[in-house]
């Protein structure tokens, strides 16, 4: 599936993989099958955040189910508590946003996705963002790593 779609017309210039690999068997198989097609991955970025803050942000996240509008209790609260600030319709909770599950996917992080930082900083592709910065920072932090990639491409 990757291959595919990285051999694409739209990934000719380059492609990002979001939450993937997650393991470093994947890693190594992701790897191989970029060097028997010539390609390279020019970063990695790690989106770095206390366990505790991310907590705080995925359980208290809402939805508008229809238009897929999201809010957050605390970081980006509704006008009205609940409801939708267009439709005034009920908000939902994904049954997957609780601390009980999130817990035990950090824990299946940690033990892991946490090594593929060594593996790729071995590579000197690793970059650490912090995400607990404002998102213009954090969107900023990854514009400078596509910048320095680009700018290496052209080098």
């Amino acid at each position: 599936l990757i291959r595919d779609n990285i051999s694409a017309p739209e990934c000719v210039r380059g492609f990002l993989l979001d939450g993937f690999p997650r393991t470093i068997v994947q890693a190594q198989k992701l790897d191989e099958m970029l060097h028997a097609d010539k390609v390279k991955l020019d970063a990695a970025i790690e989106f770095a955040i206390d366990d505790s803050l991310l907590v705080r942000r995925v359980t208290g996240r809402l939805i508008h189910k229809a238009s897929g509008r999201t809010y957050h209790e605390e970081f980006h609260p509704p006008k009205v508590a609940g409801k939708d600030d267009v439709t005034g319709e009920p908000l939902i909770r994904r049954a997957d946003d609780n601390e009980k599950t999130l817990v035990e996917r950090l824990r299946q992080y940690h033990e892991s996705t946490s090594p593929l930082v060594d593996y790729y900083k071995k590579q000197g592709i690793h970059t650490r963002v912090e995400g607990n910065q404002p998102k213009e920072k954090v969107w900023a932090d990854v514009q400078a790593v596509f910048n320095r990639c680009i700018g290496a491409r052209r080098g």
